[in-house]
Parts: structure tokens; C-alpha cells; sequence
């Protein structure tokens, strides 16, 4: 079932046109990954649907409803984890529950039992500066699919980790993923990322951005810790191929 549905999207910023005619879906519990060079809007994306902008031109609706009267719909994780320094781990975690008006105590009640499957148990007192990289990103992801919302929005949630990490990391998430089925949009410049994780891949053109293809993922999961198939070889050559060749349309 198609949750999310975005309709001939074009977007500008001051005299700069970013998106182009963007139309896009996202069913449930489905992976959805955008793909493109630095700087092609893929943030700006992002941005529309948590309401910091509004489209020039086109449609956003969720559950077939306008999204400007079905907000709140998405949690977001940005590039970098955004914990706050000064604050523990398990206050960072329950943030943004409390500023949704749950009280602390339901808060911590909900944080508490998830501890342990992201690998955080033991380190609740402790400050973002005492964890390591991936840490930190496991207590960002946490703190974004704990406040229930029906899609995660991922901002390159890995972009930031050393190869080793971020590996790793993808593995773990990878595996989370299919226990839970959490509706996800990712963004990544990483070709590699996009066909380990992803059910479909959209391909987005520099700025203006518009879609160069939509690509189905048909490798069996789990794809990462295994063996990487010549077909997921052949798929990674071919989506670089779209990002390499920026003349014509796919």
C-alpha cells in the first residue's frame, strides 16, 4: 500500500531551481533509497516533507491525504547524530518523545526495553563524547524510531563512520531492518549502500533534480555479510553508469 506519494514536485531556493519535477512513492514497511550526486537535492527533499519547506509546484500526499493536514507523519536522522553533548545518553534517547509532550518517565519507559538490541545497554549515563562513532549512530537511530512515527527519514546516517563502522553499522542495521520492517526513505551517494540495503532505488539527477530511473532491488536479503552476487555487481555498474552519464534520460 502506497503511504507517501509525491506528484510533479518542482521546488526552488531564492532564484535557484532545486528539484524538477520530482515524482516519487514509498509503500509500507518498504526501503526506498535516493540516490544522486552531492548537492542534488536530496536534503532539500527531506526538508519538504518535514514541513522547513513548501513545493513551488505539485502534490505531497500521505495516505492519500494532502500532507500539509496529515503532518507529523516522519522521523528524521540527519547527517550527524545531533546528540547533545551535555546530556546523558538516555536523555538524548527520550528528547524527542519529550518534546512531543510525552512526560520523562513514560518517555524512559518506552527508551529502557530497547537498550540492549542496539547495543546500548550499560551506557545510559554516559555522554555522547564517552561513546564510540557507532554508538553514537545506534543511539541516533534509536532515538528516531522510538517516537513510533509511520517513516524514517535517514540523512546518510552512516556517511560520517570509517569504512570498518560503517560496515558494520549497515550490518547491524540491516539486520534490525528486517526484524521490525520500519517504512524507510534513505539518502545516500553511496552505490554500494543503496543496493545492500534497499528495495527500490530512485536516481536523481544533479541540480535541478528530476528522476533518472527507478530501480528495483530483487537480491534475496540478508545481501550484507554475504557474498557480493555478480548481480549486485552488475546493478551497482549500472546505477554508476546513470550517475556517471549526465546526458539524456534513462
Amino acid at each position: 500500500m502506497t503511504v507517501l506519494s509525491m506528484q510533479n514536485i518542482r521546488l526552488s531556493l531564492g532564484e535557484t531551481p532545486v528539484l524538477d519535477d520530482i515524482s516519487l512513492h514509498l509503500n509500507t514497511g518498504e526501503f526506498v533509497t535516493l540516490l544522486g550526486p552531492s548537492g542534488a537535492g536530496k536534503s532539500t527533499i527531506f526538508r519538504l516533507l518535514t514541513g522547513a519547506l513548501t513545493q513551488d509546484a505539485g502534490r505531497v500526499t500521505y495516505d492519500g491525504i494532502p500532507l500539509a493536514e496529515n503532518p507529523q507523519r516522519f522521523a528524521f536522522m540527519p547527517q550527524r547524530d545531533a546528540l547533545l553533548p551535555w546530556c546523558r545518553v538516555l536523555d538524548n534517547l527520550t528528547l524527542g518523545l519529550e518534546v512531543r509532550g510525552l512526560a520523562r518517565k513514560a518517555a524512559r519507559e518506552r527508551v529502557l526495553p530497547l537498550l540492549d538490541d542496539f547495543g546500548l545497554a550499560g551506557f545510559e549515563q554516559h555522554y555522547p563524547a564517552q561513546l564510540s562513532g557507532g554508538m553514537r549512530q545506534r543511539a541516533a537511530l534509536l532515538r528516531t524510531v522510538v517516537q513510533g512515527q509511520p517513516v524514517q527519514l535517514l540523512d546518510e546516517p552512516f556517511g560520517a563512520l570509517d569504512a570498518l563502522t560503517r560496515t558494520q553499522m549497515q550490518t547491524w542495521f540491516e539486520e534490525r531492518w528486517r526484524t521490525a520492517r520500519w517504512t524507510t526513505l534513505l539518502i545516500t551517494h553511496d552505490v554500494r549502500e543503496a543496493v545492500a540495503l534497499s528495495d527500490r532505488i530512485y536516481v536523481l539527477s544533479p541540480r535541478p533534480a528530476r528522476i533518472r530511473a527507478e530501480i528495483a532491488v530483487p537480491a534475496q536479503r540478508p545481501r550484507l555479510g554475504q557474498p557480493i552476487t555478480t548481480e549486485a555487481h552488475a546493478l551497482e555498474a549500472h546505477l554508476l553508469d546513470i550517475l556517471l552519464n549526465q546526458t539524456g534520460e534513462t
